[in-house]
């Protein structure tokens, strides 16, 4: 486990996030679920907690109950390096959730993800102030970026 680790909150889906989560990207995989005995406040064998690593970044998840909710105050930053990666986390992380500006999109768990091409800061630093004027115009008025858009400006 990493020295510091997100611990994502859910309301009795913790385990369907992890298998949902760990089958988007590669190399990851669920490291431990944890279930409740005849102790404690859940039902025996419910899913208390577990722990997950996407893409080699490791993540708590707990079923705490609907007292708390994800906000998009959060978001997991994911840098792509192709179109053909944007595409595919752009609609498997969105399905049953909301698509949103700017590569923004709330999956079905109500959890924020920013899915971003990597080329991207390089393009609003550019050393033409215009052209980088340019690509934040344009990356403000897109829901999922789109890499050869943003170059061609």
């Amino acid at each position: 486990m990493s020295k510091i680790a997100p611990f994502l909150w859910f309301d009795g889906k913790a385990e369907e996030a992890m298998n949902f989560y760990t089958s988007i990207f590669k190399n990851s995989s669920i490291k431990e679920i944890r279930r409740s005995r005849e102790e404690g406040p859940w039902p025996e064998g419910t899913v208390i907690s577990g722990t997950f690593q996407l893409d080699g970044q490791a993540f708590m998840a707990l079923n705490g109950g609907p007292q708390f909710a994800f906000s998009p105050a959060v978001s997991f930053f994911v840098n792509c390096e192709t179109q053909e990666e944007i595409d595919e986390l752009w609609e498997r992380l969105s399905e049953g959730g909301e698509k949103q500006r700017c590569g923004w999109l709330k999956d079905k768990f109500g959890l924020s993800w920013q899915i971003v091409p990597a080329v991207l800061g390089e393009l609003l630093q550019d050393k033409d102030a215009e052209k980088a004027g340019r690509v934040m115009n344009a990356m403000l008025h897109m829901d999922k970026l789109d890499i050869e858009t943003l170059k061609r400006l």
